[in-house]
């Protein structure tokens, strides 16, 4: 198993204090992991982030609000729509990045997306785990969580519930804050997307729509690219085939 750098900390549009990881020397990319997960064991647990910073790339790992080292707050003010959008801003503030690449997986390619509306200018986009609908319909899986958060030990044993909330536990997430989360969620319309003129890989596994059609979403896109890689939508994380097809873009 690959072990994670040292956290790095910063305080955020609000004053919330939010962990990021580095990992290699050269072209800053920012990449965001997922729901329930964090920089560890999205990008470097499984030997993602070497793959990309060996092909010459400063990879930047930040841990959501409520997620990972960062701070956990329960007051709801701290999850007002968009603020982990506000947070990846602060962040690159914050690290003076003016020439960067930036994606995410899942969450992660959201919050990406609600980036770009709002200003980021990256020279490359990466939306992994990610369809269409996951970015033009935010609240389609907010039900889905939220019955996962709430009912806590009492799914069925092998239902997807049992198995997010096991996925949980492994990354010893916070019930309370991560329902917070839920109200950050903010759509993008379907008239943005097809603005994200950058050069764009679409990557996601081939048992994946947990957020709709990754395809139809290259293809929504001026300069898409999708390719699909081995798994569902958390088994793909797991495999070499998800960095390897990132690292491979990034170097392009």
């Amino acid at each position: 198993m690959n072990t994670a750098p040292d956290p790095q900390f910063f305080s955020s549009f609000d004053g919330t204090r939010l962990a990021w990881y580095e990992l290699g020397n050269g072209r800053p990319v920012v990449l965001i992991h997922g729901y329930f997960s964090d920089a560890f064991t999205n990008w470097i647990r499984y030997g993602h982030a070497a793959a990309i910073a060996a092909e010459g790339c400063r990879v930047i790992m930040p841990d959501l609000r409520g997620h990972g080292a960062s701070d956990r707050p329960h007051d709801a003010a701290a999850y007002s729509p968009d603020a982990l959008t506000r947070d990846g801003h602060a962040l690159i503030a914050h690290l003076g990045l003016s020439d960067y690449d930036l994606g995410g997986y899942s969450l992660g390619a959201r919050t990406t997306s609600r980036m770009l509306v709002t200003g980021a200018t990256p020279k490359r986009i990466v939306f992994a785990g990610m369809g269409l609908e996951g970015l033009t319909h935010t609240d389609r899986r907010v039900a889905h969580f939220r019955n996962i958060l709430t009912q806590l030990g009492k799914h069925e044993r092998g239902s997807p519930e049992w198995l997010a909330e096991a996925f949980l536990k492994t990354t010893k997430g916070d019930p309370q804050a991560l329902l917070g989360v839920l109200d950050t969620f903010v759509d993008t319309a379907p008239d943005d997307v097809a603005r994200f003129a950058q050069p764009t890989l679409v990557v996601a596994g081939d048992e994946d729509g947990d957020n709709g059609s990754a395809p139809a979403l290259a293809a929504a896109l001026p300069n898409g690219r999708y390719v699909e890689v081995p798994g569902g939508h958390m088994s793909s994380v797991a495999k070499t085939e998800l960095g390897q097809a990132i690292a491979a873009f990034l170097a392009a």
